[in-house]
């Protein structure tokens, strides 16, 4: 975000519920609101947490400039004194989170924001636009890649994406996802992410001919020599003609250390099939086939399973918009307040004729339980966060609305993680973000944690998001102490 002001960057009754907490002098109670998400977008069977290093950035310069108040008071719903309340407004809370490139899943808290209800409240809308845009792409990239199986998946969407800021942040995200590059030359400044790229049929259209481009082009970038062949005939003219400029370089003693050709239309199983024969036989094996042309998982999927020959994939539109699944649904709901005399959180609970929607209450944390001989991820057990688990104890865990749905842990079969980590104490930030490359290997590592059966495309198998005994006795309690009309 570069140090750009995005205090305003809020929806309106954010700001008027301030004014109104500010009116109410004893409103303002430190609370606890819990972002977290219902579903994972296309029907996946994890997603992957993004953007934690934005709303870092975010925070650390979230301040009211005096053009922003002389904007607020020209609404005409701000009065003097709140106006000048915000003119030193800083946030003071406490910020715990999941880290990026983490696998998560629908209902655990990815933020958690312990401040007085003013402050929690502002940074509501800026923080789930960032979550909820970053984490939509990573897990639409993870897809991608994940489809691909090993080849090399390029980010090539800035055209397509729905502004500068979602082709600069969308690609960061695909990169933490497992992109191996992207065409985004800003992203690629801002985050020290490799950029890749080949040229356009416009390239080829301005020379007077098409081996004429294709020389041209090796000629400038001999160790990068990627040759797009469908601008007239793929494989009547482009394709010769690339397996001409190769031999011609092999002659010179040009090393070939990454040469190939890019398909951009047409049966891309059929031509790249017949494309690699040609090169084979032409002495030239190991060249790259990268294919572009409106390509996702699914259709990267069915390819691989029509044989085609390609080991390299450009991915645009499809990614950088999530085009089938265009948002994330993330939300931020109030889980508890503090009590001013005790200093105890009093548990919060939204009720829904939608058991989905009814809300896990309580200052609460998440641990990830693994399969101690596999790695695996079993489950994740949402829990207070005064609980302490010991993996040398047997754990029961269960499912918190299908309740006779159990899993026994035996001792030392299991080992535990706490997944949010302190980022924000006192308003100061106590965590220092990795490079984008770091968060990709670690995502990497993430991703492999997941068994193979809730990786697939289609129909996965959910993970397990258990609920603690503790904390599904509060919930009940909760719920029983309302009553409901007829």
């Amino acid at each position: 975000m570069n140090n750009r002001n995005l205090t305003l960057l809020t929806d309106l009754y954010e700001l008027t519920m301030m004014q109104g907490y500010f009116k109410e002098k004893d409103a303002n109670e430190t609370v606890i609101f819990d972002a977290f998400f219902r579903a994972n977008p296309s029907n996946a069977g994890y997603s992957v947490c993004a953007g934690l290093e934005q709303v870092i950035e975010y925070l650390q310069n979230l301040h009211f400039d005096t053009d922003d108040i002389a904007y607020l008071r020209s609404t005409g719903l701000f009065e003097e004194d709140f106006l000048a309340y915000l003119k030193d407004f800083r946030f003071s809370g406490d910020i715990y989170a999941i880290p990026e490139g983490t696998v998560i899943f629908p209902r655990e808290p990815l933020v958690k924001v312990i401040a007085p209800i003013m402050e929690a409240q502002l940074i509501e809308t800026a923080l789930l636009n960032i979550i909820n845009h970053q984490s939509l792409i990573a897990t639409k990239a993870a897809r991608v890649v994940y489809a691909a199986q090993g080849d090399g998946v390029m980010e090539f969407g800035l055209r397509r994406a729905q502004g500068p800021d979602a082709g600069i942040y969308g690609a960061r995200a695909a990169m933490i996802a497992g992109c191996i590059g992207t065409s985004n030359v800003l992203c690629g400044k801002m985050f020290d992410v490799p950029v890749k790229g080949t040229h356009a049929h416009s390239w080829i259209m301005s020379f007077p001919d098409e081996l004429t481009a294709f020389r041209t082009y090796a000629r400038l970038y001999p160790t990068a020599c990627i040759l797009l062949v469908d601008t007239y005939d793929t494989l009547g003219s482009g394709v010769p003609n690339a397996i001409k400029v190769f031999t011609e370089m092999r002659e010179t003693g040009i090393p070939l250390n990454f040469y190939g050709i890019r398909l951009d239309s047409g049966d891309l199983a059929y031509l790249s099939k017949e494309a690699k024969k040609m090169l084979d036989a032409a002495g030239f094996p190991d060249a790259v086939i990268s294919a572009s042309n409106d390509l996702d998982e699914t259709l990267i999927t069915s390819l691989k399973l029509q044989g085609a020959t390609i080991n390299s994939w450009g991915v645009g539109t499809n990614l950088i918009t999530s085009k089938d699944c265009p948002s994330f649904g993330g939300v931020y709901k109030l889980a508890a307040i503090q009590d001013k005399k005790t200093g105890k959180f009093i548990p919060k609970i939204k009720l829904s004729e939608n058991a989905e929607k009814i809300t896990n209450p309580g200052n609460k944390t998440i641990q990830r339980i693994y399969n101690k001989n596999t790695g695996k991820i079993i489950a994740d057990l949402i829990c207070l966060v005064e609980e302490s688990y010991d993996s040398s104890n047997s754990l029961l865990l269960f499912d918190p609305i299908q309740t006779w749905k159990k899993t026994h842990l035996a001792p030392d079969s299991y080992t535990l993680r706490e997944l949010l980590v302190p980022v924000f104490k006192n308003g100061e930030c106590v965590y220092q973000s990795p490079k984008v490359m770091e968060i990709r290997d670690y995502c990497h590592q993430e991703l492999n944690t997941l068994w193979e059966e809730s990786l697939r495309l289609e129909y996965p198998h959910r993970v397990h998001v258990d609920l603690s005994n503790e904390l599904w006795h509060l919930k009940n309690q909760l719920l029983d102490s309302y009553h409901y009309n007829d």
